[in-house]
């Protein structure tokens, strides 16, 4: 068993097709099949069902794809970390954030941390929030910012605050005629978009749950990929989208309204490794407090400051 075979098996078990993992990987498809038989004939077991379209895993597959992402990600970690000290670079700090974060607190956050810590190679990624449980994982990210509470015991989640949530709306339509809260049965029967399409669980089954829990049923659900098609789809006059509250600075072409419950929040949600004594994770947790209590306009009134609930660990 070799890396080189640990990169193929992945590139299929994500691809679920051995052609198109073949094209990202740059070789044939046949000498890519028989690398993969050489390690299910290694381990003694079936990786792959290959009768399915699109291929599918075994309970063995899901395992071995599992570590080998593990493996992959602490391997490509020491290749960065021994060429930065090689090559005396900065010491590189990789964050994960869900796109709505960025109309939050997160540019200021960053813009804080390069005044604190100069040394750092800050670099961003976006990621949905049930990507980052395994990158943060795998070693790819060191904090993650996401919207979604999981269970896994390797990552400490903490909720920062709860963010109200506002409904986009149609310019020129009925609910946009006026200004005040909206009550949230306000959005029964309508046509909603949501987002994203995939990987789920995501914000959309979030939004969904929520409905659901006040007896709201859009008249038809709209998935998109992602919050700024979303949007736009309700200026086009598509439906309506309920999105965190400091997103309405995203476009000026649609009509926003708070939902009224208070309960129709979405969190905000830090993450990081558990036993991670990392001094910029300290460093994180005390610039967020200091930028909270500065009150920004995008920050509603409904919050928590940490130290909020944590879970996962």
């Amino acid at each position: 068993m070799d890396l080189r075979q640990l990169r193929y098996f992945v590139a299929v078990a994500q691809e679920r097709n051995f052609t198109r993992a073949a094209e990202l990987l740059h070789i044939a498809q046949p000498p890519l099949s028989r690398q993969i038989q050489l390690l299910e004939e290694e381990l003694g077991v079936s990786l792959l069902i290959r009768k399915s379209r699109p291929v599918r895993l075994t309970d063995a597959g899901r395992l071995f794809f599992e570590q080998a992402l593990q493996v992959l990600g602490r391997v490509e970690q020491m290749r960065d970390a021994t060429r930065r000290i090689g090559l005396n670079q900065n010491s590189v700090f990789s964050i994960g954030f869900v796109a709505s974060t960025l109309y939050g607190g997160l540019p200021s956050l960053v813009r804080k941390m390069r005044r604190h810590a100069p040394e750092l190679d800050i670099q961003l990624l976006e990621l949905l929030s049930v990507q980052q449980i395994p990158a943060l994982k795998e070693g790819r990210i060191d904090v993650g910012f996401g919207r979604l509470r999981h269970s896994d015991p390797n990552v400490v989640g903490t909720v920062l605050r709860e963010e109200r949530l506002v409904a986009a709306v149609p310019m020129g339509t009925a609910l946009a005629r006026d200004s005040a809260p909206l009550p949230v049965k306000g959005l029964h029967a309508q046509k909603l978009i949501v987002y994203p399409k995939e990987p789920r669980p995501s914000y959309a089954d979030q939004v969904l749950g929520l409905l659901q829990s006040h007896d709201v049923r859009p008249a038809e659900v709209h998935e998109v990929r992602e919050i700024q098609a979303a949007l736009g789809l309700v200026a086009a006059d598509a439906g309506v989208c309920v999105i965190p509250s400091s997103a309405r600075q995203m476009r000026s072409d649609v009509h926003y309204r708070l939902i009224e419950e208070e309960a129709m929040t979405s969190p905000v949600i830090l993450n990081h490794r558990v036993g991670d004594n990392s001094v910029y994770i300290d460093l994180i947790k005390r610039l967020i407090q200091e930028m909270y209590a500065e009150n920004p306009p995008w920050l509603d009134m409904e919050h928590n400051v940490l130290p909020g609930r944590t879970f996962g660990d």
